[in-house]
C-alpha cells in the first residue's frame, strides 16, 4: 500500500458529510478521491464542499477502481453489508459506520468476505477514539482503579429522530444502544454473559405505533462477575447526553464532559454553564481519530482498533437484549453468540 491512500465516501448524509471534509482536510495520508450517494444532489454538493469534482451516484462503480484503495461507508444501513462484501472481493480495505447489518446473517456474510479476501474492515464506534474514553481505558489498563467491578453507560438524544428514520432504524437496542453495548464491553475487557432488559414508550407514542422503545434499560453480567448499567432514552429535554461511571475496587472514573464551553459563570441568580447539544460537537475529535487511525492502518497493515468482530459482538447484545425485553427474563448471551447465518 502507497504511503498516500485514495480514499471513496460511499454516502453524503449528516456523517458521509462530516467524514468528507476529514478525509479532504484533516488526514494526512488520505486522498479523497471520490464521492458516491443515491441522492445526485447529495452527492454532487458534498463533493463540492471539499473541491472534489468526482462523484457518482453508482457507489458500485468505485469498487472495480483500481486507482481507489479504500472506501468509507456512511451510506444507509441497509447497504453496510453488500458494499462491504463488494469492496472486500475487490481488494478494498473498509471503514464501515455501525452497524454492519440489522441481522446477523447479513453480518456474518460480510465478515466472511472480509475473512476470504484478507481486506482490513473498522466499525465506526467513535467513543473508543474520545480522549476521554481512550484516557478511561488506558487506566483500567493499567490497573489504575483495581479490579473493574461495574459500569453505568448512560446515552441519551435530544429529540427523536424522524417516523421514517425510526421505522427503519432497527429499534433502539440495534441503533442507539449497540453504542453502549460496545463501549462497556471494551472498558471491562471481558465478554457479557446474561442480560436482562426492560423499556417503554414514555417520549412519543409514534415508537408504540411502530413497535418500537423510546427508553430503555439493559443490566448485563460479564464473565469474571462484572456488572453493566444502561440507560438510553430517545429524548433528553436538555441536549445531547453521553455519560459513562467506571468503579474499582480502588477508585472510580466519570467519562462525560457536557459543556460545549470551558466555563462556569456563577453569580446571585446561581451557577450557569452551556451544554453541547449534539453527538458531532461532543465527539468532535474522536470523529478525525478515528480516521486517522484507518487510513494510517490502510499503509502499517496493523490489526483495526475496532474490528467487524467487535461489531458482530455488539450486534449479538441487542439481540440477547431484545429477547430479554420481550420474555422478561435474564438472556444467556451465547444464545445468540454462536447463530451463523440463521
Amino acid at each position: 500500500m502507497p504511503e498516500r491512500v485514495r480514499v471513496a465516501l460511499i454516502g453524503a448524509g449528516r456523517i458521509g458529510q462530516r467524514h468528507a471534509r476529514t478525509l479532504a482536510t484533516r488526514v494526512p495520508r488520505a486522498d479523497l478521491v471520490a464521492v458516491a450517494d443515491a441522492v445526485p444532489d447529495a452527492a454532487r454538493s458534498t463533493a463540492a464542499t471539499v473541491r472534489l469534482e468526482r462523484w457518482t451516484t453508482d457507489a458500485t462503480s468505485l469498487f472495480a477502481d483500481p486507482d481507489i484503495d479504500a472506501v468509507v461507508i456512511a451510506s444507509s444501513t441497509e447497504t453496510h453489508a453488500p458494499y462491504i462484501i463488494a469492496a472486500a472481493e475487490a481488494g478494498k480495505d473498509v471503514f464501515c459506520e455501525k452497524p454492519i447489518a440489522l441481522d446477523l446473517a447479513a453480518t456474518d456474510a460480510a465478515l466472511d468476505a472480509v475473512e476470504r479476501s484478507g481486506v482490513r474492515l473498522q466499525i465506526g464506534f467513535q467513543r473508543r477514539f474520545d480522549k476521554g474514553y481512550r484516557r478511561a481505558k488506558e487506566m483500567i489498563e493499567a490497573g489504575t482503579l483495581g479490579r473493574i467491578e461495574s459500569l453505568r453507560d448512560t446515552m441519551r438524544d435530544p429529540t427523536p429522530a424522524s417516523r421514517e428514520y425510526i421505522a427503519r432504524c432497527g429499534g433502539l437496542f440495534r441503533d442507539m444502544t449497540i453504542h453502549n453495548f460496545d463501549t462497556v464491553r471494551w472498558l471491562m475487557g471481558a465478554e457479557v454473559e446474561e442480560v436482562y432488559a426492560v423499556g417503554a414508550a414514555l417520549v412519543d407514542p409514534m415508537f408504540a405505533e411502530l413497535d418500537d422503545i423510546d427508553t430503555g434499560i439493559v443490566t448485563l453480567r460479564f464473565v469474571g462477575g462484572g456488572l453493566a448499567v444502561i440507560d438510553n432514552s430517545r429524548r433528553s429535554g436538555f441536549g445531547y447526553d453521553v455519560r459513562t461511571e467506571v468503579f474499582g475496587s480502588e477508585g472510580a472514573i466519570f467519562v462525560g464532559y457536557a459543556r460545549e464551553t470551558p466555563l462556569l459563570h456563577l453569580s446571585k441568580d446561581g451557577v450557569k454553564s452551556d451544554h453541547v447539544s449534539w453527538f458531532l460537537d461532543r465527539f468532535d475529535q474522536a470523529y478525525e481519530e478515528e480516521l486517522h487511525a484507518f487510513v494510517d492502518g490502510c499503509s502499517t497493515r496493523e490489526s483495526p482498533d475496532v474490528t467487524g468482530e467487535d461489531g458482530r459482538a455488539a450486534m449479538v447484545l441487542a439481540y440477547a437484549a431484545e429477547a430479554a425485553r420481550r420474555d422478561n427474563r435474564p438472556v444467556r448471551v451465547e444464545e445468540f453468540a454462536r447463530m451463523k447465518h440463521a
